[in-house]
């Protein structure tokens, strides 16, 4: 009887692992809350894209709404996320890029051939800015109210409904 005991405490351990695992790995990752969210956007002194001369702030995104794009030219999603972003932008939402994990030549052949929605494009070739803001992965967005403040952040793409039905309404209500 006992032996039949020990027998049974692999298995009991070994199913218990099994589901332990299953329901870490079925959890969608981009569900995640930013712990960011109400707080005030990370400090930072990074380059332009296009000048690297030309030096940003986080007084950059001070005064209006703004939604600010982790991308980089390696990332296939983020190509595709490029025509909601020139929507965006088109109906006035205010866009700061933010170069991640790049190389300058590289993120400037990206906006050239899929265009550049973005007001400003900061350079961060070594991610110092994306690991501050917790990104684990492009495209990630952050919106950043008229105080610096970071109110929503969206992981993965913006997909066409994700204009309309998430981000459009979240830039209306911290416009207000």
């Amino acid at each position: 009887m006992k032996r039949r005991l020990l027998l049974l405490i692999p298995l009991v351990l070994f199913v218990v692992l099994v589901v332990f695992f299953y329901r870490g790995l079925s959890k969608d990752p981009a569900a995640r809350d930013s712990a960011l969210l109400a707080k005030d956007f990370p400090s930072f002194h990074l380059s332009t894209l296009s000048d690297p001369s030309q030096k940003r702030d986080r007084s950059l995104l001070e005064g209006q709404v703004t939604l600010v794009n982790v991308w980089g030219e390696w990332c296939p999603t983020c190509k595709q996320e490029m025509p909601q972003l020139l929507e965006l932008a088109d109906r006035g939402v205010r866009l700061v890029g933010v170069d991640y994990k790049d190389t300058r030549e590289n993120g400037r052949q990206f906006l050239q051939e899929f265009g550049n929605p973005f007001e400003v494009s900061l350079f961060d070739p070594d991610g110092s800015l994306g690991f501050d803001l917790g990104v684990y992965g492009a495209p990630e967005s952050f919106l950043v109210d008229a105080d610096g403040v970071i109110r929503y952040h969206h992981t993965g793409y913006i997909t066409p409904q994700d204009v309309e039905s998430v981000i459009l309404p979240e830039v209306k209500k911290w416009q207000q």
